[in-house]
């Protein structure tokens, strides 16, 4: 079991910047795959980012340049750094893990993020 909290999302105007963080319950050293997804009202859930353990990233096309996606061991946290912020980019924020363990997937309960014009 792995319990995930997000965090960081808030109101910014376009062109602003926020960092997400997902803190996880345990250590993530056990955790290969770390995303963060998102979700506007009315649209389905759709991928962002995700990083493997060996560090390894991927980007959707929408955010690759404006987003980067870490994860700090030690602190047991992902983070999203988004940058250069557009209202399209309003939505819940999600985090999702996959341990190596192969005991399923992992979500969190989302933080809002909205960006005004």
């Amino acid at each position: 079991q792995v319990q995930l909290v997000e965090s960081g999302g808030g109101l910014v105007q376009a062109g602003g910047s926020l960092r997400l963080s997902c803190a996880a319950s345990r250590s993530i050293f056990s955790i290969g795959y770390m995303g963060w997804y998102r979700q506007a009202p009315g649209n389905e859930r759709e991928f962002v980012a995700y990083i493997i353990s060996g560090g390894s990233t991927r980007y959707s096309d929408s955010v690759r340049g404006r987003f980067t996606i870490s994860r700090d061991n030690a602190k047991n946290t992902a983070y999203l750094q988004m940058n250069s912020l557009k209202p399209e980019d309003t939505a819940v924020y999600y985090c999702k893990a996959v341990p190596f363990s192969g005991s399923g997937d992992y979500w969190g309960q989302g933080t809002q993020v909205t960006v005004s014009s």
